[in-house]
């Protein structure tokens, strides 16, 4: 399934031991089997055949990704784009076979051509409109997030049910994204070794203009070669979302910095030339045994970060030494160091390699023992959340945390990173390591049902926290009233204006369930003042920064505005900020939330009010309902956490 750009001399490395052989000729292959060995080591859950293929499905959207990535690196090429590209190719999958009413087979082969129509733009900005491959790609990154919001309008499209068969299993345990992703590693393959095609992209790579020179028609080659990359992003997507029964349009957001690092891990070079299929097909496979393995041995969401970089970094390290030491490189004139390919130059590679390899296990290992997310316990408990970076979240996470420790629960703390298809692989993982319950606070309430209904099957009780699951059974829902948490703001804003004036609302992130609740619980309220006219609604992703920019340039527009709403209190600080000294005195402003500093805010004056979810409370209640599910003791379908909302006047109460 591989295929290198030049032919190993004769006798590198034919001599010496198996081992010494194994690590110098197949530095990431020897990485992951390291992995797996520590991984296997540090948890008694990893090595189940069921876990396993948790692994196969959570490499294989990366994988796909990276496989028409391959093509345009080993060209000398970049493709940021990937990732936009596979949710813009889902949106339209979705889309054309339900709103648009066509045909799913009509509807695949649309989807597909989205793909292929993306990447053949790159290539055309790349080969005739001479845009350096990573302007070009970082423009198309843009445009196809763009368009997806657009077709979507920003909330998530139910998916077709034949397609979204592909996230199935054949026979009940054969995950289709598997065979998937070996089906498009066969192809990507075939075409490296046996094709024109193939055999151009390592010509153009080596050196583009004697390619030219040679007669390759290199700019054609590039049209073909991009349009490959936009081919295999489509696939992705559609894979992507099959697995989550939704197309989301802000799906894979990041994706293609995970399929680039996937392509450099498995030994392609960036400078082009240089790459196979099956070094990307490894690539891939590291990343998701990484981030599997170190949710199963609970090790902080936080430090998974800086552990996966670390990693990723000793593993292409390990992959530039094996060539070095392949190389057989000779050390200075007149030193006395053994000469190319000799035992001498072999062994010292081979103890390079090794002291990379020790260092990620040594890695893995202090991390987890020193930074571990659990709290100790019989009982134990797997929480997912959608993002840690919120301070409405950590706060949750804070007080589920206080009350597991009280109560001496194992609970283990996982960040999604408002990636949907992270948060359904977390939740795999959960299932399979056996937890007691499972507590999730969804990204999506559509895209977490696949996962929820896995844990449904393994008998692990789920409760929701904050936002409900759609198409799945929980033992409750915790959580406060985002709709009405939205219609309080319009009232208490609406209160403070006298019913009179022009405002803007500041969104959160397009497509996510507590935008659309607040949002339109705000829509709902403001109706009842029809002296108050909204000027303008911007989205802000829930982002204090954002808030300031998207504010600073509203009131360009709209310099008499006397009232914002922010559907958070990070975009209200940022609103405020903008307003600076007519905040609290011509204009309003009312956030949502009752974050720390949100409330300082509001007993300084510059925030109007906050509408407080107490999300410490939420938290410490989601726990004990987890608990009680797992002893299988009676629980209430919902238990509702009050909402109120915070002026002034009142908020000593709650700082």
């Amino acid at each position: 399934m591989a295929t290198d750009t030049h032919p190993r001399k004769a006798g590198a490395g034919a001599a010496g031991p198996g081992l010494r052989r194994l690590l110098l000729d197949n530095g990431a292959l020897t990485a992951l089997v390291v992995l797996l060995l520590a991984m296997s080591l540090l948890s008694g859950d990893f090595l189940t055949t069921q876990n396993l293929l948790n692994v196969g499905v959570q490499a294989a959207v990366t994988a796909i990704l990276a496989f028409g990535v391959t093509f345009v690196i080993v060209s000398a090429g970049i493709d940021l784009s990937v990732g936009s590209v596979a949710a813009l190719s889902a949106t339209v999958l979705a889309w054309s076979a339900t709103s648009a009413g066509m045909p799913v087979v009509f509807a695949v082969l649309l989807a597909v051509a989205t793909g292929i129509a993306c990447g053949f733009v790159n290539g055309a900005l790349v080969a005739y409109g001479k845009l350096p491959s990573f302007i070009a790609t970082l423009a198309m990154l843009s445009i196809a997030r763009g368009l997806s919001l657009v077709i979507s309008q920003g909330s998530p499209i139910a998916f077709p049910d034949s397609v979204s068969n592909l996230g199935d299993t054949l026979g009940g345990w054969l995950p289709v994204p598997v065979l998937v992703m070996i089906a498009m590693g066969l192809i990507t393959a075939l075409v490296l070794a046996r094709t024109y095609l193939g055999r151009s992209m390592y010509a153009i790579g080596g050196n583009e203009e004697a390619a030219r020179l040679s007669g390759l028609r290199v700019k054609k080659q590039k049209l073909a070669i991009y349009a490959l990359s936009g081919l295999f992003a489509a696939v992705a997507g559609i894979v992507l979302a099959s697995r989550l029964t939704s197309a989301q349009p802000q799906a894979a957001q990041g994706y293609e910095l995970d399929a680039i690092a996937a392509v450099v891990i498995g030994g392609a070079s960036l400078a082009g030339g240089v790459g196979k299929a099956s070094g990307t097909l490894i690539g891939a496979l590291i990343l998701a045994v990484l981030r599997n393995g170190l949710n199963l041995m609970s090790v902080s969401a936080f430090w998974q970060q800086v552990v996966i970089g670390v990693v990723i970094a000793l593993a292409v390290l390990l992959d530039t030494l094996r060539r070095k030491a392949g190389s057989g490189a000779p050390s200075s004139a007149g030193s006395s160091a053994a000469g190319p390919g000799s035992p001498g130059s072999g062994r010292r590679g081979a103890m390079k390699a090794g002291l990379a390899l020790v260092c990620v296990a040594a890695v893995i290992a202090a991390v987890t023992f020193f930074n571990s997310g659990s709290s100790g316990g019989n009982t134990r408990i797997g929480m997912s959340l959608s993002t840690l970076n919120n301070p409405f979240f950590v706060q949750m996470k804070a007080g589920a945390q206080a009350e597991a420790k009280a109560a001496g629960i194992d609970l283990t703390v996982t960040d999604a990173q408002n990636d949907a298809s992270q948060q359904a692989n977390q939740l795999q993982n959960f299932t399979s390591s056996g937890v007691d319950s499972v507590i999730v606070n969804p990204v999506d309430s559509d895209a977490v049902g696949p996962a929820v209904r896995g844990a449904n099957d393994a008998d692990i009780p789920v409760v929701a926290a904050d936002r409900g699951v759609n198409k799945a059974d929980t033992a409750t829902l915790v959580a406060s009233d985002n709709v009405a948490g939205g219609k309080l703001a319009a009232k208490a804003l609406a209160d403070k204006l006298g019913g009179k004036g022009s405002i803007v609302v500041l969104q959160g992130t397009a497509g996510t369930s507590a935008s659309r609740e607040r949002g339109a619980g705000f829509a709902a309220g403001i109706k009842a003042y029809p002296g108050i006219k909204v000027v303008a609604t911007q989205p802000a992703d829930f982002d204090r920064t954002k808030g300031l920019d998207v504010m600073t340039n509203l009131l360009q527009g709209h310099p008499g505005i006397t009232g914002v709403f922010a559907e958070n209190d990070e975009m209200a600080l940022g609103a405020v900020k903008a307003l600076g000294g007519k905040a609290g005195k011509s204009v309003s402003v009312v956030g949502f939330d009752g974050t720390p500093d949100g409330l300082k805010a509001v007993g300084a004056g510059t925030l109007y009010a906050s509408v407080a979810q107490q999300p410490k409370e939420l938290g410490k209640i989601a726990v004990r309902n987890a608990v009680r599910a797992a002893e299988d003791k009676k629980v209430a379908g919902t238990v509702k956490v009050p909402v109120k909302v915070v002026t002034r006047q009142n908020v000593a109460d709650f700082s």
